[in-house]
């Protein structure tokens, strides 16, 4: 009989290990080669950098060092709603883990009972039973195992998640704020544009009054300066609606905001965006769907683990007065133990389609984590040339308002001695103005690309 036991143990332990159901999570193969293109060349990618402080790692008051902006940051990060949501969802996993990890353990019930009975109005007599129960299930093929590391995927997961809403948000506040910037410069260039126009409506009506032009330079000059102040008008309305939208991201009732100057901002020049693979582990969104793809997998082998046997243990002891044949006082203890196995044999297919859904899920989870891989890439491609590229044309901008400047005094000054029309000067002044908000709106380009750099490559560090 002996023999016989460790016989049945030795096939049990076989039949477990061969059946893989105590495999952990590991990695499959993934290419990260190439995976972010450089920003100068149209078809060769960038050399991987072996540098592991990469851009994407520094803590986020490194790289947006305004003052004013770092208050707004953190009162974003302290007062935001779907942060504070994010938060609670990681208490309310680590409880189901918790849940998961006291499956191993037994469960215990406490069912005290009492009994006076009296037959034909007779002597009545008091029986009584407090009896403590045990049931543990124990798991042989994984099934609790499966379980409780799925849930640890599903709080890394969760975490990560917390992370991604938190990048988010700082990249969400830095960008308004930058946006606001942006329009407050834009906002003076016009009002100074239109004391300009101003000026050159006021030279119209006198060249008329001198009999040099006609009234139809004067109405153009007219038109242009309200045209000009039409735009001031519009530019108003952005700067309060970008307020308030910025004021709801920082938990807060819609209301201006403080901020500095656009000319003032100093941000990082120089990126090192790391090696493609690093984007596996400081991506947040990336490792969320790798712990969702290790989550499946456990998912996977909990599937698995419902075709085999469930053994069921259950010990019980009752102090009690009635031993069945009687009553006796005082009472006694009494002890029982019951085991109890059950083996799935013909579940109506439950058993065989939970195990292909968990399949097909690990796979999507699959197709999903290679996508945000794929994503992540593309997206710390598009922040580098856009970056570069605001660079370049701000400095040819910079270059374009120079002359046109000149442009437009010389222009008054030849209207002046009626060497040219009143239409040069006008297209001169508006071709000014464009060049003047194209030139501040790439610099504010220029500024997103940093955001979204850092946003790319997985930045939010405290």
């Amino acid at each position: 009989m002996k023999k016989l036991n460790i016989w049945i143990l030795a096939t049990g332990v076989l039949l477990m290990s061969s059946c893989g159901l105590y495999q952990k999570y590991e990695r499959p193969d993934v290419n990260t080669t190439g995976l972010i293109r450089d920003n100068v060349s149209l078809n060769d990618t960038l050399v991987a950098n072996v540098d592991t402080a990469h851009f994407g790692t520094l803590p986020w008051r490194s790289v947006f060092t305004d003052p004013q902006l770092q208050i707004l940051i953190q009162q974003a990060l302290d007062n935001n709603v779907d942060l504070l949501n994010a938060a609670l969802n990681v208490q309310m996993v680590e409880a189901q883990l918790k849940m998961a990890k006291l499956a191993f353990l037994p469960q215990f019930v406490f069912s005290p009972q009492g009994t006076i009975a009296s037959w034909d109005g007779g002597k009545a007599t008091k029986t009584y039973q407090l009896p403590v129960a045990a049931s543990w299930n124990v798991d042989l093929f994984g099934n609790f195992l499966s379980l409780k590391r799925s849930a640890q995927m599903q709080l890394l997961a969760t975490k990560d998640y917390q992370t991604v809403v938190q990048t988010n948000i700082i990249a969400g506040v830095a960008n308004m704020y930058y946006t606001l910037l942006m329009l407050d410069r834009q906002l003076q260039i016009v009002d100074d544009m239109t004391a300009l126009t101003k000026d050159t409506w006021e030279m119209m009506k006198l060249q008329k009054e001198l009999g040099r032009t006609r009234s139809t330079s004067v109405q153009s000059a007219e038109a242009n300066y309200y045209s000009v102040q039409a735009q001031a008008v519009d530019m108003k309305r952005q700067i309060r609606e970008v307020e308030n939208s910025l004021s709801l991201l920082l938990g807060q009732p819609a209301q201006a905001i403080t901020r500095g100057k656009l000319e003032d901002q100093s941000l990082p020049s120089e990126f090192s965006t790391g090696i493609g693979l690093q984007l596996l582990a400081n991506r947040a969104d990336v490792h969320y769907a790798e712990m969702s793809l290790a989550q499946c997998f456990y998912n996977v082998e909990n599937a698995r683990s419902k075709f085999y046997p469930s053994l069921t243990i259950t010990p019980s002891a009752t102090y009690t007065n009635s031993g069945g044949g009687g009553i006796v006082n005082p009472g006694k203890i009494l002890l029982s133990l019951v085991g109890g196995l059950t083996q799935p044999i013909f579940m109506r297919g439950q058993l065989t389609a939970g195990l292909k859904v968990a399949k097909a899920q690990y796979e999507q989870a699959y197709n999903n984590w290679q996508n945000a891989l794929l994503k992540a890439g593309s997206e710390v491609s598009d922040a580098l040339v856009l970056y570069n590229s605001s660079d370049e044309k701000g400095k040819l901008e910079a270059k374009q308002v120079e002359t046109l400047k000149k442009n437009v005094e010389h222009t008054k000054m030849l209207f002046k001695s009626s060497g040219s029309s009143y239409l040069e000067v006008i297209a001169a002044q508006q071709s000014l103005l464009n060049a003047q908000i194209s030139k501040v709106t790439d610099d504010f380009q220029k500024m997103q690309a940093v955001v979204n750099l850092y946003n790319a490559l997985g930045g939010g560090g405290k």
